[in-house]
């Protein structure tokens, strides 16, 4: 196991730096310059001399200059530097990073623990009765959660919340960060859930429609098996042969899904967070794609990236710890 981790550990710059060299040639691919700002007008000289102040001159150049930031730091600023924001001049992307992601973090958290949850809860009835009701119902609920987008589901869910039954107010998303720790803290808590639940529920609708497809295919496959009608023989109650033999290795499918669904999750939704108006990491990358902020767009891609393959690692690691008999490789 250590001697597995230590090369997998060792596969992590390898694969950042082909995420690194690709982000960088797709970026110089995009049409506009990188320093044109819509709010103010500048001369061609002008922008000249800005793309040589950030190195911009060639993909190469830049590439070097943003590399050179990450690994020792720049202006100042310790690494990893994932430079300024060309865009918003008065903020790092170190800055906009720190202020953007645990907003989305706490939806994420929030939209995959709803996703487990559903899709677990789902799944496991649909299983206990094949060919009833509850597994139909199961099974259209992952085609719904499947098929419909999520700007679809969000609109709905937004239409018939927030304007039909007045629960969530029109007014976007709160973060209240330090204030929850003042005299209104209870009111302050209350707002940021409601304005979190109808995003989180609309953004574990998909993972959960997975979850519950794996979970009723697996357990239901399980509970036919020799070794559960063994179980049963044996005067094992039906709810034993669910939590002791049969609900363990029907979670293992559902393990490795989680992996990268936790990485989406967690570092937002695009489509959720411009229709919640939520500024999360998402609806900051959509930004930067429309203005070309490159330093934005390398910071995110940089830390989606780093967070896809530690959740796949951890999903390898807990794979060994649910059934010792599997094996990294």
């Amino acid at each position: 196991m250590t001697r597995v981790l230590f090369w997998r550990m060792m596969q992590f710059p390898a694969i950042l730096a082909v995420i690194f060299v690709l982000t960088i040639w797709l970026c110089w691919m995009m049409p506009g310059s990188p320093v044109a700002n819509p709010d103010r007008i500048t001369s061609p000289a002008i922008e000249e001399a800005m793309l040589r102040q950030y190195r911009m001159e060639s993909p190469w150049t830049f590439g070097i200059s943003y590399l050179e930031g990450l690994v020792a730091g720049r202006d100042g600023h310790r690494a990893p530097y994932f430079g300024p924001s060309l865009q918003s001049q008065d903020f790092t992307v170190n800055e906009l990073l720190a202020d953007r992601l645990p907003v989305s973090i706490a939806l994420g958290a929030a939209a995959l623990g709803l996703a487990v949850l559903i899709g677990m809860l789902a799944g496991i009835a649909g299983a206990l009765k094949p060919g009833s009701l509850l597994e139909g119902a199961s099974v259209g609920m992952a085609l719904l959660g499947v098929s419909l987008p999520a700007f679809v589901t969000g609109s709905l869910f937004l239409a018939l919340s927030a304007w039909l039954l007045g629960w969530v107010p029109l007014r976007g998303w709160e973060w209240p960060g330090l204030a929850i720790w003042t005299s209104t803290w209870w009111v302050d808590f209350r707002e940021m859930v409601a304005g979190m639940l109808l995003p989180a529920l609309t953004l574990s609708l998909a993972p959960a429609a997975y979850v519950a497809r794996l979970v009723r295919l697996g357990l239901g496959e399980i509970l036919r098996s020799d070794f559960a009608r063994t179980a049963r023989a044996k005067g094992l109650s039906e709810a034993r042969v669910l939590f002791d033999h049969a609900l363990k290795p029907a979670f293992l499918p559902v393990l490795s899904f989680l992996g990268p669904a936790a990485a989406t999750t967690l570092t937002g939704s695009f489509v959720i967070e411009m229709i919640f108006a939520i500024p999360g990491v998402g609806r900051l990358f959509v930004d930067s794609v429309l203005t070309k902020d490159l330093f934005v767009l390398m910071g995110i891609v940089l830390v989606y990236s780093t967070m896809l393959v530690t959740f796949n690692l951890l999903v390898d690691l807990a794979y060994g710890l649910i059934d010792p008999r599997i094996e990294m490789r």
